[in-house]
């Protein structure tokens, strides 16, 4: 029985101490796994435990504002900030070319990072991180454009909740864990002033789609796409949409919602396992 064992450690960034989980040799197939809102690197363990064996090097990082990463009080939260940190962590860890995963709020990270750093990506796996107008939905863009005062209740236990079985076909296969711990990281001090700037700021990303779009047809990376298609905020029309920008990416829609690895893992890490088996050797 192959069990990887899960390392944890700190990377200084720029004053910022990125918390990171790691699994897998250090000279296996690297892969970035890029978090969402509300969660953390945490979303990833059983997919590390899946995959983290003897051929993958799996690297999750917490963003400054998520999880166990520690910013300094005048840290300013956005997009473009978030990306920064990781992109010093990517320099700093040493990876210099590998495969993306993301998911949510890592769809604008991972996006900012091959923009900047193309040469760095080797392939994509993007599961319910949009980049097109159509994989907006009504919820999602209400949420976007709402002004701040509208925006308390996204940061509360029942949303937070509501995020992880909201379109899930098998809810009790969805563990009270993540939206419990991610429910934690939201109640400390100044983490939800954090998330408000953040939810205040995902309207900056609408306007670099179309500069992610031409990213995508320009270097056409070995993409595969793994999507919940009841996801409430990013519709299956946003999956079906990087088909126009990358033919040749393979597309599953899966019977789940937004936090897709929690319900649909046994599906979904195979996929991942046989798309980097033919891709980044």
């Amino acid at each position: 029985m192959e069990i990887p064992q899960i390392r944890h450690g700190f990377v200084d960034v720029d004053g910022v101490q990125v918390f990171y989980r790691e699994a897998g040799p250090r000279d296996g197939l690297p892969v970035l796994l890029l978090h969402g809102f509300p969660s953390a690197s945490h979303q990833y363990r059983r997919l590390m435990d899946a995959l983290g064996g003897t051929r993958y090097r799996l690297i999750a990082p917490d963003y400054p504002g998520f999880g166990h990463t520690q910013a300094p009080d005048d840290f300013v939260y956005s997009f473009d900030r978030l990306a920064d940190v990781v992109e010093g962590f990517v320099q700093r860890i040493g990876l210099e070319r590998f495969a993306w995963y993301a998911f949510d709020f890592g769809g604008p990270v991972g996006f900012r990072l091959a923009t900047r750093h193309p040469e760095w990506i080797s392939g994509l796996i993007v599961q319910n991180a949009n980049a097109y107008d159509e994989g907006l939905s009504d919820l999602a863009r209400t949420t976007i454009h709402a002004p701040a005062e509208n925006l308390g209740d996204l940061f509360t236990l029942p949303v937070t909740r509501g995020q992880y079985e909201g379109g899930a076909s098998d809810v009790s296969a969805v563990a009270p864990d993540g939206w419990t711990l991610d429910q934690h990281f939201l109640d400390l001090p100044g983490r939800q002033e954090a998330q408000l700037a953040l939810a205040l700021d995902y309207r900056s990303n609408l306007a670099l789609y179309a500069g992610w779009q031409a990213w995508l047809r320009d270097h056409r990376p070995p993409t595969l796409i793994v999507w919940g298609r009841e996801d409430a905020f990013f519709p299956e029309a946003g999956a079906h949409a990087y088909l126009r920008d990358l033919p040749d990416a393979e597309l599953h829609v899966l019977d789940t919602g937004h936090f897709a690895l929690e319900d649909k893992l046994p599906e979904i890490a195979p996929l991942i396992a046989d798309f980097l088996d033919r891709t980044q050797a």
